[in-house]
C-alpha cells in the first residue's frame, strides 16, 4: 500500500499513468467500448463504474491547461448537445477533484474511435451506462507539484 494513492490504482495503471507525458491521451471508457481492438494497452478496472474510476485517476493525473477542453465525452448518436447521467457524474467528478476550470467538451463517437486507437492507453470499467466513454490529455506538474495552470 501507498500514501494517499487510491487502491483501486493497480500497479500497472499507475505504471501506465506515470509513463505517460503531457498531451499524451488516455481513454477511461465503459463496459461496451471496444478496447482492445482499439488499443494495445488496456487496463482493466473491474467492479467499479465510471465516476468511481475517475475519482482515483484523477487524484494523480494532472489535465492540460494547454489545450480548450482537456476532457472529452463520447457524445450520444444523433444528440450531441444531450448530456446523460453518466456524462453529468463524470463532469461532477472532474469538479471535485480537479477544479471547477475544466471543460469537457464533446466528440462524436466515431472520431471518438479514432482517437481512442491514437491514445496512449485505455482503462476500461464495468460501466454499464450507455456512451460512458471519455478522453482525459495529460498536463503539466510544476516544480513545487501542483497542475501547470496557463494562469498561473
Amino acid at each position: 500500500m501507498l500514501i494517499k494513492i487510491d487502491p483501486i490504482l493497480n500497479p500497472d495503471i499507475l505504471y501506465t499513468l506515470r509513463s505517460m507525458g503531457h498531451g499524451d491521451r488516455l481513454v477511461l471508457c465503459d463496459s461496451n467500448f471496444p478496447a482492445y481492438s482499439t488499443n494495445e494497452n488496456v487496463h482493466r478496472l473491474d467492479g467499479v463504474n465510471i465516476s468511481r474510476a475517475a475519482q482515483a485517476i484523477l487524484s494523480v493525473f494532472p489535465l492540460d491547461s494547454f489545450i480548450p477542453s482537456p476532457v472529452q465525452r463520447m457524445e450520444i448518436d444523433g444528440k450531441p448537445d444531450e448530456i446523460n447521467e453518466v456524462h453529468q457524474e463524470l463532469m461532477d467528478v472532474v469538479k471535485e477533484v480537479s477544479g471547477s476550470h475544466w471543460k469537457v467538451s464533446s466528440i462524436e463517437r466515431q472520431k471518438f474511435y479514432e482517437l481512442a486507437n491514437e491514445s496512449f492507453a485505455v482503462i476500461t470499467t464495468n460501466e454499464t451506462r450507455p456512451f460512458g466513454c471519455f478522453i482525459f490529455t495529460k498536463g503539466v506538474i510544476k516544480p513545487d507539484g501542483n497542475v501547470w495552470l496557463l494562469d498561473s
